[in-house]
């Protein structure tokens, strides 16, 4: 067997090589949902997302031969690292086959990387920030639902093979409206009722008639409501901006909700469908016309209702109006909207595994622990100094 060799990405072909490699190691998964290749690109494009206005970084692949047998990127985010005074770099996009060299040399690549550029820390998998696909799945390899990161389960095993250890994990959990039943939904409305009077709390649905002002509403709690939790890095003007875009395309105004404590806007919690489904069945790939992709993705989205599934990917309640019970009152809600709407099938969203409040509120609910992502730490020694300050460092193109 030829050995190894690591390919730094600095083509246009090593670039699509990079960009089409997931295609060819899951072809015959039949959990991994393709993305659309305009939202991947968009991903990847240094020069299109926005994320890469603040970090700079590099790709690299993994070759036996002339066949490509894995992919990574090493980067540094300097807004992570002045939003929580920390000094580390990061992993991403690590997709690779069954291949122990091939993982070691990947990773050992991204770590010097970082390491020479004077960090003491590398930490992931992130693609590449908390508000795209985060954390590495060690637990519930299922199909993923929309934005959440799928991989294959020997990953874990390499990953550690090359001296990383964990650092934090998220869960999420799995409500079925039927088998929670109506006994416990209506314990937690009863709850939820008692509350929102004795604390004031009012809970309205999301006005279609005033979409921009509501998604300023969003937008306004969504960065406050995250600013402290364990990696949240708050979201720049034009990331806000391509949030609410892409949020447009799939929300599903039955399932959005904003709270109030006494008139004052305090949370806000959004359920989105799960085009993971819709994708999966149109299944786009590189070499298909991405008109064609969608057309089919308007045939089993709108005409074949194929979507049973929702996922909560916002939800957050600001710090002044918490332990009031806020979280409860709008989880209450939307539940009773996504049984209303006909949707079979919930996902909580990420939960981190220090927040024991949000975990005991869901497991209330009827929802159970169902997958598991983790992120991994590895310290790296004889560091050189930061050759700059984040400000001073221009991002790469």
């Amino acid at each position: 067997m030829s050995s190894v060799t690591i390919r730094k990405v600095e083509n246009k072909q090593d670039f699509r090589t990079f960009f089409e490699f997931p295609w060819v190691l899951y072809k015959d998964d039949p959990n991994w949902v393709p993305p659309l290749l305009s939202m991947h690109h968009e991903v990847l494009d240094k020069q299109k997302s926005p994320a890469w206005e603040y970090m700079e970084g590099d790709y690299f692949l993994a070759f036996r031969g002339d066949k490509a047998v894995g992919t990574i990127a090493a980067f540094i985010n300097h807004r992570h690292n002045e939003f929580h005074e920390e000094r580390i770099g990061w992993f991403g996009a690590f997709e690779v086959y069954d291949d122990a060299e091939a993982a070691q040399a990947l990773l050992t690549t991204a770590a010097g990387w970082v390491r020479a550029k004077g960090y003491p820390l590398i930490r992931g998998p992130q693609t590449f920030t908390t508000h795209e696909e985060t954390g590495l799945l060690v637990e519930g390899f299922t199909r993923p639902l929309i934005l959440f990161p799928y991989n294959k389960p020997y990953y874990e095993g390499f990953v550690r093979a090359a001296g990383f250890e964990k650092v934090m994990d998220t869960f999420t959990y799995y409500i079925n409206p039927a088998e929670a039943g109506e006994n416990q939904l209506a314990r937690l409305q009863r709850i939820s009722a008692s509350i929102m009077k004795r604390s004031g709390i009012t809970v309205r649905p999301f006005d279609t008639k005033q979409k921009k002002q509501e998604f300023e509403r969003i937008k306004e709690v969504y960065n406050a409501a995250w600013e402290k939790n364990w990696g949240f890095v708050p979201l720049t003007p034009r990331e806000l901006d391509a949030m609410m875009e892409s949020l447009g395309k799939f929300l599903d105004a039955r399932l959005a909700y904003f709270a109030y404590v006494k008139d004052e806007l305090a949370g806000m919690i959004v359920a989105v469908p799960d085009f993971n489904q819709v994708l999966l069945k149109s299944y786009p790939r590189p070499g298909t016309p991405e008109i064609v992709s969608l057309l089919k993705a308007v045939y089993y989205w709108k005409l074949t209702k194929t979507i049973d599934w929702v996922r909560v990917p916002l939800m957050g309640v600001k710090e002044t109006f918490r332990g009031k019970g806020v979280d409860v009152a709008m989880y209450a809600v939307v539940m009773e909207a996504v049984i209303k709407a006909g949707y079979n099938h919930a996902d909580t969203g990420w939960v981190l595994e220090i927040n024991k409040e949000m975990m005991s509120i869901t497991e209330n609910a009827g929802g159970r622990k169902y997958k598991t992502f983790r992120y991994f730490d590895k310290a790296l020694t004889d560091a050189p100094p930061a050759a700059a300050s984040s400000e001073q460092l221009a991002p790469e193109a």
